[in-house]
Parts: C-alpha cells; sequence; structure tokens
C-alpha cells in the first residue's frame, strides 16, 4: 500500500471542502486489449441479470487481465445497476443504484472544483470509463472514490432534498427514474457496509463505468465484436 495522503478539496457534492484520506492507487498501464474471439465466460455472474454490456465488458476484463489482479466494479448507467467482483472475477454482489440526473459520458471539465449551487442540470454527469479506485472520506461519510479530482465516488444514498425521494427511486423495480444525482453512483446502504467495504478494505480496484451514448469499444480497449452476414440465397438479390 501507498502511504496514506491527506488532502483538502473544494467538492461540488458534499460542499465548500471535502477532507480525505486514502490509499492512493498504485499507477501502471492496463495490459494490451485482447480480441473479440476470447471473450469466455470467465466471469461468474451466478443467479445475477446482466445487460449484454455488462456481460461483455465483464468477461473482457477476466479475459485480459485488465483489472491487473484487483477487485473490480461495473456499472451500468442504462440499466442503472452495480457488479462487484473479486480479483477472479467471481461476482460477489449487485445493487440499483442512482445516477447522475444528465445522460452523458464525458465529465465537465474542473467540474470537482465548483460548488454544487453552480452545476447546471446538464452538466450533472456520471461519465464513463475506467477509474482506479479507493476507499476514503469527505467531511460527512466514508465513501469509494472513483475519482477523487472531479469529486466522483460511489457511497450509501443519502437523503437529499425531500422532493429527490431518492430511497423511493432506488427501491422502484425500473431503471427509469434513477437519474438525480450531480453524478455520484448511491446505492443502498446495506450493500455498501456488506459488499463495497469487504470488497476495497486494505487494497484499490477498478471501477469501470459504461458509456451511454458511445459502444463499448469506443471507451475501452476491446476488439469489436464479430457480426455475421448471412449470404443471399441464389436467384434473390
Amino acid at each position: 500500500m501507498e502511504p496514506v495522503k491527506i488532502s483538502v478539496l473544494q467538492g461540488w457534492r458534499w460542499g465548500p471542502l471535502a477532507l480525505t484520506a486514502w490509499a492512493m492507487p498504485a499507477a501502471g498501464q492496463p495490459p494490451a486489449p485482447v480480441s473479440a474471439a476470447t471473450f469466455e465466460a470467465h466471469a461468474r455472474f451466478a443467479d445475477q441479470a446482466a445487460s449484454n454490456d455488462t456481460l461483455r465488458l465483464t468477461n473482457w476484463v477476466s479475459a485480459s487481465g485488465d483489472n491487473r489482479g484487483l477487485p473490480f466494479v461495473i456499472i451500468d448507467k442504462i440499466g442503472a445497476n452495480v457488479f462487484v467482483f473479486d480479483a477472479r472475477g467471481k461476482i460477489r454482489g449487485a445493487a440499483p443504484a442512482l445516477l447522475g440526473l444528465a445522460r452523458g459520458d464525458d465529465q465537465v471539465a474542473g467540474i470537482g472544483q465548483r460548488k454544487l449551487a453552480t452545476i447546471r442540470p446538464s452538466e450533472r454527469i456520471t461519465p464513463a470509463g475506467r477509474f482506479e479506485a479507493a476507499l476514503g472520506r469527505d467531511l460527512e461519510q466514508d465513501l469509494l472514490w472513483i475519482d477523487y479530482d472531479a469529486a466522483l465516488s460511489l457511497h450509501r444514498v443519502i437523503v437529499g432534498k425531500p422532493a429527490d425521494r431518492r430511497h423511493a427511486r432506488l427501491a422502484s423495480p425500473t431503471p427509469f427514474d434513477n437519474r438525480i444525482t450531480f453524478g455520484c453512483v448511491n446505492v443502498p446502504a446495506q450493500f455498501y457496509d456488506s459488499t463495497i467495504i469487504p470488497t476495497f478494505k486494505g487494497t484499490v480496484g477498478i471501477v469501470y463505468i459504461l458509456p451511454e451514448m458511445r459502444p463499448l469499444e469506443a471507451v475501452f480497449p476491446m476488439a469489436a465484436p464479430r457480426t455475421r452476414t448471412r449470404q443471399a440465397p441464389l436467384g434473390s438479390r
């Protein structure tokens, strides 16, 4: 583990100042991409339902070793789901999530240094990408830092404004009302305590956030899946 760093951040999701203490993720380049032919059922999902993109990305991570032997999380924004895996690709748990109000895949530059009141609804995005994550704190709670500089984290669902109805949205059976946050990922408190904390305690890990506006291959170094072309029978053109 790297030395613990203490820093002060002018974060926009919890107020003007957020004091953090977290283990800095280790630097390093991910392995070279692998071809679509190597997509195998390495990831073991147990009985959890998952989207096709979630399955494809999870299998690629396990097949390519992109997680570098670390636990990893896959966040499906379209399905509003969070999947947590151990370092060998075995699922440890899944839960619904609340995500950024605005749809999009790119973080607004410098948003981590802005105050909450200055963030427009169109800027409240949960960005897509690959992030090195670690447990930490702000002034109010412990959380999983996904991108410290951007003040992007995964944490227990907060109450927020009464009109937000965050707990009710999280408990609803569809993902259509799960877009409400300023960009952070909110999960049920029991899931955070029983799955996120044990998975990341004493280690860093990787968080993959699936895109919703672009294909997977535009965000992650995956080979495009092969498509079968059907040959027209003779005489029909």
